[in-house]
């Protein structure tokens, strides 16, 4: 400290310039650290999902882009009112859906947990877009599929295996009536044979959908589906969870001993996707083809004549001759 004179000619004590500036350099720089050297991994989620929900409304704007660019001609086409697909709708429930998600993914929940915690709110948004028109779904499974991997995109990579089993159990529920399966299914006796079948394969649904798309893309090394060929990382994923698809949905025509849920749902979403995507209809039914015989040989000791109706009537929908002409 200093004296210094006043206009009275009094004196008074003037503070030193560098007391007042070294504990405001001394804070700034401490600020200044503690941004540089932040106290979680890049890779904690509890930093990830922050980052992650930062990103969710610039990824959902870029999803509606791609999901409206690969299906505003079908809707078109098709005769699907406008008004059924409102994309601030599908937006704001798919925006909901992840924020649940990452807020589970930050608890360290597994994706069993996870399941138990949100397949019902999941379900009720699948339910609600179904109810009018079933083809609307595929509008908001698409949005789901393309939102989730524009966050993968900038999540760090050790990080992206846990965060991709989050987001299939979610697109799951969203793009199979797996809540409509086990509803039939509270119908039956335990040791039921139709039961006791599904009982049996579902568990095996992904290995079934791996071995015929893995035979698939054998017999047909040539063809490209929009993505590319069906050797492709993204394809692969794709095509199994269409097996996958198909799986369930037969297994709800034979619980609910009724052709419904394929007439009503599958085929017409089928028929809006798969000539957009560039999926021709001899790989749909090669795959059905091959999903019959892989049941066969995984149901050793189980009744398989109660679903073979069903599973004749799902090949005869997809029969390609039933599909020529159409463009």
């Amino acid at each position: 400290m200093r004296l210094l004179n006043t206009t009275d000619g009094s004196s008074a004590i003037a503070p030193d310039p560098s007391f007042l500036t070294s504990p405001a350099q001394a804070w700034a720089k401490r600020y200044i650290s503690n941004l540089n050297t932040p106290t979680l991994a890049e890779d904690d989620p509890a930093v990830v999902a922050p980052r992650l929900l930062a990103e969710l409304r610039s990824a959902s704007v870029k999803a509606w882009q791609r999901t409206e660019g690969f299906l505003a001609e079908a809707m078109i086409r098709h005769g699907i009112p406008a008004e059924l697909v409102d994309p601030w709708s599908i937006s704001k429930d798919i925006h909901d859906i992840y924020q649940h998600t990452l807020k589970l993914y930050v608890a360290g929940k597994g994706t069993q947990q996870m399941t138990a915690k949100i397949a019902s709110a999941v379900s009720e948004i699948r339910s609600r877009y179904t109810a009018v028109d079933s083809r609307v779904i595929g509008f908001v499974s698409m949005q789901f599929h393309h939102t989730g991997v524009l966050l993968l995109e900038v999540a760090p990579i050790n990080q992206r295996p846990i965060l991709s089993r989050f987001f299939k159990v979610i697109d799951d529920h969203l793009y199979m009536p797996l809540h409509r399966l086990y509803s039939a299914a509270a119908n039956y006796d335990y040791n039921d044979p139709a039961l006791a079948l599904v009982r049996h394969l579902l568990p095996q649904s992904t290995a079934i959908a791996t071995a015929i798309c893995h035979r698939v893309a054998e017999l047909n090394p040539q063809h490209r589906c929009f993505s590319g060929p069906l050797t492709e990382a993204s394809v692969r994923v794709s095509s199994i969870r269409d097996v996958e698809m198909f799986q369930i949905y037969l297994w709800v025509c034979l619980l609910e001993q009724s052709l419904e849920a394929l007439q009503r749902e599958l085929f017409p979403l089928c028929l809006m996707l798969y000539p957009s995507l560039n999926v021709t209809w001899e790989l749909v039914f090669q795959m059905v083809h091959l999903l019959g015989k892989e049941i066969q040989t995984r149901a050793p000791g189980h009744d398989t004549s109660v679903f073979t109706p069903y599973y004749l009537s799902f090949r005869e929908m997809f029969d390609p001759k039933i599909f020529q002409g159409l463009p």
